[in-house]
């Protein structure tokens, strides 16, 4: 099996796209004051990473699943890079992961999980770029650790490549990227496609659809939740 392209971003494809635009994309609920802050003063301009309900939903849930045990996960993102007036931002749209050789301080792909992670790399159902990674630091709060940079500049060193942390016992979660060989902190927004329902936790009024039934004795009303 070929090797996911990680590393020198050549074969990246920049589509023109508009980026997610306002009724469809929201801050995380794990944000904390500091990232919030940023959120809100990056809204107006636009973010330069946008994470889909789906991937977001993904990296959520294979945190929390490991926190009795306390051990870090770590995955994946796919998904593409795009330009808008100049602009260039990358968007998640699903993720990968396999199995793990993970404490409470480290985590990495097992050997005997990498052609697993390769097949489920070739089966994405799109054509994707590997925009950044993930992983986890339950109960240590969000931060890169020296190996976690040294993993970034080394496999993960293009602008639009982000490392997402999450903590799943204290609730948090915060992005990073290299900028001039430097971790940044990137404010990012998570986004839902249309006709999805919104973010996790809030529900939607369903589309009114007409019957032979509906003159007005029919109530054709009704919430949908995720």
């Amino acid at each position: 099996m070929s090797l996911p392209q990680i590393i020198n971003g050549k074969e990246k494809k920049v589509r023109e796209k508009e980026p997610p635009p306002k009724d469809r994309r929201t801050m995380h609920k794990w944000l904390n004051a500091k990232a919030r802050q940023e959120y809100q003063e990056q809204e107006e301009a636009g973010f330069d990473f946008y994470l889909s309900k789906l991937a977001e939903e993904k990296i959520r849930n294979h945190a929390l699943s490991k926190t009795p045990e306390r051990l870090e996960i770590m995955g994946l993102m796919l998904g593409s890079v795009c330009r808008c007036n100049g602009t260039e931002y990358a968007l998640v749209r699903d993720i990968a992961t396999t199995d793990l050789d993970a404490s409470n301080v480290r985590v990495r792909f097992s050997r005997e999980g990498l052609e697993k992670l390769f097949l489920s790399l070739e089966e994405s159902g799109f054509d994707y770029v590997i925009v950044g990674w993930y992983h986890s630091h339950p109960g240590h709060r969000c931060f890169m650790s020296p190996t976690d940079v040294d993993t970034q500049r080394g496999m993960f060193n293009q602008h639009y490549h982000t490392a997402i942390v999450i903590d799943p016992i204290n609730k948090e979660i915060e992005a990073f990227y290299l900028e001039n060989s430097r971790i940044r902190s990137r404010p990012f927004a998570v986004y839902w496609d249309e006709y999805q329902n919104p973010y996790y936790g809030e529900s939607v009024k369903r589309r009114r659809i007409a019957d032979d039934d509906d003159n007005g004795n029919g109530n054709g009303n009704g919430n949908g939740h995720n």
